[in-house]
């Protein structure tokens, strides 16, 4: 029974598109075509849409630069009856981002200092956008040495920041601005340290007025 339903599969495309389907099957396609609000491209002789939401992560401006494109794709929906197979490259292009996202979370360093741009400012802190595309969140504690109250008040969206990382968890990254501003400022905090001649002068003096 079961080489009978193999073969079954093996004869009739749409039960192959439809087994494509169910094991999140990755497919290598070009774009054939392009029509009304997608792109066109052909799955085991069969006719796919994929439409222009789900061929990248971004809004495309001109779909006809997809044309003869060489992508990878997942069927989405299958129906032999309206003849509708839907196609999409969408979720497999959000787990490669997501994948070089924890790579790149992997590499960072705790102690690391980086330029970044604050991005978005919320009541319990600022998030900062890094150079290396990656973002973390300044805590409301950690932006001034000074007691902030609000991000708003000391930060604005866009302004260009220097950030030190002091952790990294679960994917998050913390950073601080106030870090940096403690290392900046302790070598100005002279200790003056008497010299033994002022001492000993400061000794004589003391003792001068001592009738021993």
């Amino acid at each position: 029974m079961a080489d009978l339903e193999e073969h079954f599969d093996d004869s009739n495309p749409w039960n192959l598109v439809q087994s494509y389907m169910e094991k999140k099957t990755v497919l290598p396609v070009k774009v054939e075509g392009i029509v009304n609000g997608g792109a066109i491209a052909m799955v085991e002789g069969l006719r796919g849409f994929i439409p222009a939401s789900k061929l990248s992560l971004s809004y495309i401006e001109d779909l006809e630069t997809y044309l003869l494109k060489d992508i990878e794709v997942r069927v989405i929906d299958v129906n032999q009856a309206e003849n509708r197979l839907v196609l999409s490259a969408r979720e497999i292009l959000k787990e490669k981002e997501r994948k070089a996202m924890e790579e790149k979370i992997a590499n960072v360093k705790v102690g690391s200092v980086m330029n970044g741009k604050v991005e978005s400012l919320q009541n319990y802190g600022a998030f900062v956008r890094l150079e290396d595309g990656l973002s973390g969140l300044v805590h409301v504690s950690q932006i001034s040495q000074k007691r902030v109250k609000s991000p708003k008040d000391v930060l604005n969206v866009g302004d260009e920041v220097k950030v030190k990382i002091i952790g990294v968890k679960d994917g998050k990254i913390s950073l601080s601005m106030k870090a940096l501003e403690e290392a900046v400022e302790e070598p100005e905090e002279k200790v003056v340290i008497p010299k033994s001649e002022s001492i000993g002068t400061s000794l004589r003096d003391l003792f001068k007025n001592i009738k021993l």
